[in-house]
């Protein structure tokens, strides 16, 4: 099975590793075995954090974009729905689902625009869009995916900025540096193969000094301080 996935990864931190901005957003087209993409699409963000919860039409709207030039068979979401196909999700089924209240009102906002793009990937291409979460390893290799390229995006604009910045990573991962790019692998149980992958094309990483910590607010996440060198 060709599964086409997204989602968003990432947060530029302050002084106090508060989330300021989302940075980065990937779609990812993953074939067996599933253990990193074949195809990917990727885009820097820097939104806000307090309005992540609307970054998944955009990345509905990314795997649409992705699979103009790919063939797959389901696309996945980060939306933990109980793997419903969105474009059959109406208001009174997820009134049933257990979420937050909170959680609910969003998705109710969103609902309309994210079953138009579901409904416009089944016609174009046959296929249905799961809200399958965080239980989809082609949604977690989209996470490292977006977290690698987050990598890149925050290292160009620290060298533009002039400023050293600090980017939370995705829960339970760790990058690797070579020449080429940046390696995000998976530190979760029965997942050590499991990774995303940025190019570096602009050969940014040379230009800036990465040092890693541990995020002492949140357990199981890793942080890094980049700064540009001079």
């Amino acid at each position: 099975m060709r599964i086409v996935a997204a989602d968003s990864a990432s947060a530029i931190l302050n002084a106090d590793f508060e989330p300021l901005s989302i940075v980065a957003v990937a779609s990812v087209l993953v074939n067996p075995p599933y253990r990193e993409p074949d195809e990917r699409l990727a885009e820097p963000l820097f939104v806000e954090a307090k309005d992540g919860h609307e970054l998944v039409v955009h990345e509905a709207e990314l795997c649409r974009d992705l699979l103009k030039n790919v063939r797959a068979d389901v696309v996945h979401l980060d939306m933990s729905l109980g793997a419903v196909p969105l474009e059959r999700l109406s208001a009174i089924q997820l009134g049933d689902i257990r979420v937050s209240s909170r959680a609910r009102r969003h998705l109710l906002k969103i609902l309309p625009r994210l079953r138009k793009i579901a409904g416009e990937i089944t016609r174009e291409h046959g296929i249905e869009v799961l809200a399958i979460g965080k239980e989809s390893v082609p949604v977690r290799i989209a996470e490292l995916t977006a977290g690698a390229y987050s990598i890149l995006y925050a290292s160009e604009r620290a060298v533009k900025e002039d400023k050293t910045l600090l980017l939370g990573l995705p829960s339970k991962c760790q990058p690797r540096m070579d020449q080429s790019g940046v390696y995000l692998y998976s530190l979760i149980a029965a997942e050590h193969d499991v990774r995303g992958y940025a190019k570096d094309v602009g050969e940014v990483l040379k230009k800036v000094n990465i040092s890693e910590i541990l995020n002492p607010c949140a357990r199981g996440f890793r942080a890094l301080e980049i700064k540009p060198k001079h």
